[in-house]
């Protein structure tokens, strides 16, 4: 086979698929070195895949730096710089084994080897070219990649067509044809029985010619019975599966006509059920807004009622001042006067916002502290408990609620008792202060009730029971609120838990 053959069959069947295994979007490099290349700037077309190759190796990106490297290697070769091309796939390879590994640089090194290979078969150095030969299948059998393999049998088949062993190249050929064959991937075999006689014409071999044509003859008939038999199986494979779509659809169609049946039970029973939640959902709103009428209307009540006795306990106040406020019975009147009007101004003024302050919190503690010192028992044990820090409270609020519940502590804690005042942050934005003593127990059954003003009669001079009411008032306009724990058996313990 001429060398002219040669190079038509390679320029067809040699073209490798590094470019259909790249790992990421070509370069602008890359793409200036192509553009060059289809207007036969072939000085322009090597210098910027040189540079492209460069640029590729030093990103790791090694499948695209090879494909450059190989293609301005061909571009030397073209115009007889051999000792260029050379230079330069000793370098493509060094890159290789520096960035690349296991089946990637088998495959690569596969590339650089097989340029190799067609640098010494068009300089006619058949043992040259056997020895690369040799390397490529041993680099094609570390890979799992099956184009590469494929690729081997395309190379081998030209190289023994080239040097002149066409019964080697014929068996190569075969191979090749039948793994096509047998993958099915017909259009492909047939592309290369064309290429191969169109290249035995343009080489003039009538020997070549003949043997492929009758080779392709025999290949286009054994297709031609493989097609026939593919398309009757594909066809039987049709009417099975239409067979089995026909059952399946009428049994389909069986079950949806029971789905329907079921679905128009289940609509009538729907609407059954609309109807009725109309009507309830009708009365509703009607009762709705009747009670948010009465609502109102005891919204309204509650805070004339409320403006009512602030205004009789605020006209009564200058009356009883005028009394002898040494008698107990005076003094619980004015007391009780004073808390009324408390209660009131409180409930009146619920939704006002509050201002916080920031406060350092053991100094708050002891002062507070210090102020119900006196009125305990002999022998009560006063312990503060709050962490060098600061927090955002309403000091009089809390100084009110806290003086009151230690207050408390003091009648009901017994001598050599225990009183506690202590602060704890429990998250982010939430805190409380505990105010606890031992003594006397409240029922966990009374809880509630000692936080519900006028819920019983009191003797005013013993107390009008509004104390506890007035600060849980407080903490619910802080955002707050103040329990009792029910855990708490030893004693009696408020918790005032306020928000941030």
């Amino acid at each position: 086979m001429s060398r002219n053959v040669f190079i038509f069959i390679l320029s067809f069947l040699l073209c490798w698929n590094v470019a259909s295994a790249q790992e990421s979007q070509k370069s602008s490099l890359h793409e200036r070195a192509e553009a060059a290349s289809a207007k036969n700037d072939i000085a322009q077309a090597r210098s910027s895949y040189i540079r492209a190759f460069e640029d590729y190796s030093g990103k790791g990106q090694m499948k695209l730096a090879v494909e450059c490297g190989v293609k301005a290697t061909q571009l030397y070769y073209k115009e007889n710089y051999y000792k260029e091309a050379f230079d330069l796939l000793r370098l493509v390879e060094q890159n290789i084994e520096a960035h690349a590994g296991g089946a990637d640089k088998a495959a690569l090194r596969y590339y650089t080897t097989k340029e190799r290979l067609q640098m010494y078969m068009k300089l006619r150095k058949s043992a040259n070219a056997q020895e690369q030969l040799n390397t490529m299948e041993r680099y094609a059998s570390a890979t799992s990649d099956e184009q590469v393999k494929n690729d081997l049998l395309y190379t081998k088949a030209i190289y023994y067509y080239t040097f002149g062993m066409n019964e080697k190249g014929n068996a190569v050929f075969r191979e090749m044809v039948g793994k096509l064959t047998t993958t099915k991937d017909y259009d492909k075999v047939d592309e290369v029985y064309q290429t191969l006689i169109t290249s035995g014409r343009r080489s003039g071999s009538a020997s070549m010619v003949a043997q492929a044509y009758s080779g392709y003859i025999a290949w286009k008939d054994s297709v031609t019975a493989l097609k026939v038999a593919d398309e009757i199986n594909a066809l039987k494979q049709q009417i099975a599966q239409g067979e089995a779509d026909i059952q399946e659809r009428d049994s389909s169609l069986k079950a949806r006509q029971r789905i329907i049946i079921g679905l128009i039970v289940l609509v009538v029973a729907l609407a059954a059920v609309l109807v009725v939640g109309a009507l309830l959902l009708l009365r509703f709103i009607i009762l709705t807004r009747k009670q948010r009428k009465t609502i109102r209307r005891a919204n309204e009540n509650n805070a004339l009622k409320a403006r009512f006795i602030s205004n009789i306990s605020a006209q009564l106040s200058p009356t009883l001042q005028r009394l002898n406020t040494a008698q107990p019975e005076v003094r619980a009147l004015l007391n009780f006067s004073e808390h009324i009007q408390t209660l009131s101004q409180l409930d009146a003024t619920m939704e006002e916002p509050v201002e916080f302050e920031d406060t350092q919190l053991p100094p708050f503690c002891k002062g507070i502290m210090e102020q119900v010192k006196d009125k305990m028992r002999s022998g009560v044990t006063l312990t503060v408990d709050a962490p060098n820090m600061s927090a955002k409270i309403n000091k009089e609020y809390v100084t009110h609620i806290l003086l009151h519940l230690l207050g408390n502590a003091a009648v009901y804690t017994p001598a050599d008792g225990h009183v506690w005042l202590e602060y704890k942050k429990r998250s982010a934005h939430k805190h409380q202060f505990l105010v606890t003593n031992t003594g006397s127990h409240i029922p966990a059954e009374k809880h509630e009730d000692v936080f519900k003003p006028f819920l019983e009669i009191h003797d005013l001079t013993i107390g009008d029971g509004l104390g506890l009411p007035i600060c849980q008032q407080m903490a619910v306009k802080m955002g707050g609120e103040l329990t009792i724990d029910p855990e708490f058996t030893k004693g009696t313990r408020f918790i005032l838990t306020l928000h941030t």
